[in-house]
């Protein structure tokens, strides 16, 4: 994999701080066209939004040194914004709330960039703001705080979600197998008959989410005869690997095949394919054939794995 120079690194990471400071204005005199400066703002914010009410508290928050916080608070307090003090039973603890014309100017600034961050996105498609987004929620996993362990969803498939099954599968196959275009093309018209032929009493489909982004997906459709349900098109995105997300599908699977009446389910996988064999095998699941074939542009081992319901 071909790795950029640390140099040239440093130069993507000034350029996009370049960018972003100058898509939201902080080199503006006022933030969001108000009179406040950053800092003035950040310290607003988070006395509204965030309930510090402890100086120590919110100079930890923001990383402020003693001197500069003092000088924030001392502007703000002087426009009536917000008062200090002290600690009724420990007077080296200073408190600090937002007066009612704070909390007021505070809801003005929230207003404005809600209304700026919209603006900005209204200029994307849906698909642009939703790689957007994801791509800031890594940045701040990657440099800043460490959020909770995103909430993982399953949800019937919707219109746009299918076209997204067919893609990724060619993506990530091609990307860690090097298969060819003749996989996308078998997913293709798995999905296509899905689509046109689907019977919701017998057959399923799953897309997965982490904190709203989908991640993996998994069918569940009619196998070779009326008792035995087939499992089909298990994927899981690399960045999402490790949290559960394969089994989870898997499991959601075999449920919906033992409520609807299926007493065996199938699947076909080939022998490469380790990590998936391992969620398989964990599941109940059996080896219980394998064939050599020539497929996707490479020799492999096709197996058909089996549980019993």
């Amino acid at each position: 994999m071909n790795s950029l120079p640390l140099l040239d690194r440093i130069t993507q990471v000034r350029a996009f701080n370049r960018l972003y400071t100058g898509l939201i204005g902080v080199l503006e005199e006022g933030l969001v066209g108000s009179d406040y400066s950053l800092g003035e703002a950040r310290v607003l914010y988070e006395l509204a939004q965030e309930g510090v009410t402890e100086v120590a508290e919110l100079r930890r928050r923001l990383d402020l040194d003693a001197g500069y916080a003092s000088r924030l608070l001392g502007r703000l307090e002087s426009r009536g914004l917000l008062v200090r003090e002290r600690h009724e039973t420990d007077g080296r603890r200073q408190l600090v709330r937002l007066t009612e014309a704070g909390r007021a100017e505070q809801q003005v600034l929230e207003d404005r960039t809600v209304e700026q961050i919209g603006q900005l996105l209204s200029r994307l498609t849906d698909d642009d703001q939703h790689r957007l987004v994801t791509s800031m929620r890594t940045i701040r996993h990657l440099v800043g705080e460490r959020e909770p362990a995103p909430a993982l969803v399953l949800r019937p498939p919707r219109p746009g979600d299918f076209g997204w099954v067919v893609q990724r599968n060619g993506a990530i196959y091609a990307q860690e197998y090097g298969w060819d275009a003749t996989y996308e093309a078998l997913v293709a018209r798995i999905i296509a008959d899905y689509v046109d032929h689907h019977d919701p009493a017998r057959e399923a489909g799953w897309i997965a989410e982490l904190g709203g982004e989908r991640v993996g997906c998994v069918f569940c459709v009619r196998g070779p005869d009326d008792k035995t349900a087939k499992l089909r098109l298990l994927l899981v995105e690399p960045h999402a690997r490790g949290h559960g997300v394969g089994k989870r599908l898997v499991d959601e699977c075999l449920a919906f095949a033992r409520a609807h009446g299926y007493t065996a389910m199938e699947l076909w996988t080939n022998s490469v394919l380790v990590a998936a064999r391992h969620i398989y095998r964990r599941a109940g699941f059996e080896l219980v054939d394998s064939q050599p074939h020539h497929s996707f542009g490479h020799d492999l081992v096709g197996e058909t794995w089996r549980r019993e319901l």
